[in-house]
């Protein structure tokens, strides 16, 4: 099982690209990158976990950004999206962006992929809350077809294309790993994901989510990445029993003075 870590890149917290040489100095497999346009001052919608909304998600960095600046200082990390929320951005230019960081990368991109929790945000990018789910798969079925086809088109019930060109193509077409926990979320992993990106998977719902999982994998076998692990060796042993790919610690939004002793700490679960 790897071992790997997510966080919220912000501008004030420490630098994406210090954050990757961190990692991969230490032995971690993947850094994961959180992902919000921005947050609207007016929100109806709760924070899913309750108590006020941290102030990083106010305050983070665009994620492609982030993602390249890690890949540029980095030979061997793995980056990827945790999650990328494709319902609120155009799928021809995150076509494009995933593309041209998955091949400067040198084919180290992971790109998880959600449709998110606020309905605000989603509204002012356009986005009806109540199709979310449908236009997820659409779009990334429709940035397959531009990474895989010289001449693509798509044609849907929201994206509508005709035949265009677009470079460049990912050195490798990116695993796309479908973020959720919500009921519907296996049936997407099996219509157009290539594995799931579970969360928040501990101690008291552990035994819930084995049995899921081995409801799932009786109808596919599925790789598995679990964001938010808990860092507990014995959790850990747990997570390996199930079979997951990898896991992925939350690094905490804070500048490199907290940041690297807490990479410190963890190193050794990865020797």
């Amino acid at each position: 099982m790897k071992i790997g870590l997510c966080a919220f890149p912000t501008d004030y917290g420490i630098a994406p690209g210090a954050l990757a040489v961190a990692a991969e100095e230490r032995g971690f497999e993947s850094l994961f990158f959180c992902d919000h346009t921005h947050i609207p001052v007016s929100r109806r919608t709760p924070y899913p976990p309750g108590g006020e909304l941290p102030r990083m998600y106010l305050r983070s960095l665009d994620l492609f950004g982030a993602l390249t600046a890690a890949a540029a200082v980095t030979a061997t990390l793995r980056v990827g999206s945790g999650v990328c929320l494709v319902v609120q951005r155009d799928p021809i230019v995150t076509a494009k962006q995933v593309a041209t960081l998955d091949l400067l990368s040198g084919g180290r991109f992971l790109f998880g992929v959600g449709a998110g929790w606020n309905r605000e945000e989603m509204a002012h990018h356009g986005t009806d809350p109540r199709t979310r789910m449908r236009l997820l798969g659409e779009r990334v079925r429709a940035m397959r077809a531009i990474w895989t086809e010289d001449e693509a088109e798509f044609h849907g019930e929201f994206v509508d294309f005709d035949p265009l060109w677009s470079w460049p193509k990912p050195r490798r077409v990116p695993p796309v790993l479908v973020g959720g926990m919500g009921p519907g979320v296996e049936d997407r992993i099996l219509a157009w994901g290539d594995g799931w990106l579970a969360q928040n998977v501990t101690a008291d719902t552990i035994d819930a989510f084995a049995a899921r999982l081995g409801r799932l994998r009786e109808r596919a076998p599925v790789p598995v990445t679990l964001f938010n692990a808990s860092a507990d060796p014995a959790m850990l042993a747990r997570y390996a029993e199930l079979g997951l790919e990898r896991v992925l610690l939350l690094v905490p939004d804070a500048g490199a003075d907290v940041v690297l002793p807490h990479l410190d700490r963890l190193a050794p679960l990865v020797a």
